[in-house]
């Protein structure tokens, strides 16, 4: 059985101390995709020495994470665009708009969006979105300079089924990590209507922790937590859960 993480900051600080463990844990249980986004500049070599280390199990996304849009933001897109021209990655992300904490730079966002899809289709890559408190606005932004041919991800998806059905109908993918596990989550109460075929599975670790380890720190092996919840809402075994959204990840990513 193999299971793919379609959104994991292994590079992330959070790891520092057992980096090398955590994902031998997570191989070991058969989770051995892993697909990591970016964040900003500062993070691009850490990213390529985790891929370095693990070429055959780590998978590169290049983007500029809207929390990191700022003043600077057209020059860190100077930087994204460079890597893209100049190192192999697998999609463009984690890009989109993020209102939770303040709306400060609502157009550097929507500006830093848009010039992303636009590289990603140059490209011929699939987009990877953070969507939070702003499903509208990235909806919006998809409509303006989306084509028939982009592809990606709804990067932990959060939203109503109204959504689901919108964001599929843009020829995206609906990620589904630990949210799915809280009893506040609500996706769980609809997600059977969804079918398997535009799911895939991600952690976002170490963020979102699914239960019992909420509010702790999140790791790759926690996809099996993922797993167990899907197999109840969809009544299906671990192997079916495994083998569709690992298919789904294939067609997104292209491998």
């Amino acid at each position: 059985m193999m299971l793919t993480d379609t959104h994991t900051h292994l590079y992330a600080e959070a790891f520092d101390q057992d980096r090398d463990q955590v994902i031998k844990n997570a191989i070991d249980s058969g989770i051995s995709r892993f697909f990591v986004p970016a964040i900003d500049s500062t993070y691009t070599d850490a990213m390529i020495t985790l891929e370095e280390r693990f070429p055959s199990h780590v998978f590169l996304m290049m983007g500029l994470h809207p929390t990191s849009v700022k003043e600077d933001f057209r020059r860190e897109l100077e930087h994204v665009e460079h890597m893209l021209g100049s190192h192999k990655f697998y999609a463009v992300g984690e890009i989109g708009i993020d209102l939770y904490w303040d709306r400060t730079y609502l157009d550097q966002q929507r500006k830093a969006f848009k010039y992303q899809i636009e590289l990603a289709q140059k490209n011929n890559l699939p987009i990877v979105i953070h969507c939070r408190d702003s499903f509208d606005e990235i909806i919006e932004v998809l409509d303006e300079v989306a084509t028939g041919s982009l592809r990606g991800i709804f990067h932990c998806f959060t939203g109503t089924l109204d959504q689901a059905h919108t964001a599929i109908a843009h020829n995206m993918k609906l990620g589904i990590g630990g949210v799915v596990t809280f009893k506040n989550g609500k996706i769980d109460t609809f997600l059977n209507q969804i079918d398997l075929r535009h799911i895939v599975l991600e952690t976002d670790a170490p963020y979102l922790a699914p239960v019992p380890y909420r509010g702790k720190r999140n790791e790759s092996l926690y996809l099996k937590l993922v797993v167990d919840k899907l197999c109840k809402i969809y009544q299906a075994s671990p192997e079916e859960i495994a083998r569709i959204t690992t298919e789904n990840s294939r067609e997104i990513f292209g491998i």
